[in-house]
């Protein structure tokens, strides 16, 4: 899970620094066209969404070396 997190961290920070140099990750490269509200939030989420399964996976290896 932790590669996975940190898969999705890197993709929301890709999508946040490209919603300020022009580039639309998710209309122009994936072809998904998300409402303007979801369109300003999404790459927070992926970020967010990626931390939480990032965080998962660290105590989930804790807890096998235990």
């Amino acid at each position: 899970m932790k590669i996975i997190g940190m898969i999705l961290i890197a993709i929301g920070l890709i999508d946040l620094i490209g919603s300020y140099t022009g580039f639309d990750l998710w209309g122009g490269f994936l072809g998904v066209q998300l409402p303007d509200f979801l369109w300003k939030i999404s790459s927070y989420i992926e970020i967010g969404v990626g931390y939480l399964l990032f965080t998962l996976g660290s105590k989930d290896a804790e807890a096998d070396t235990e």
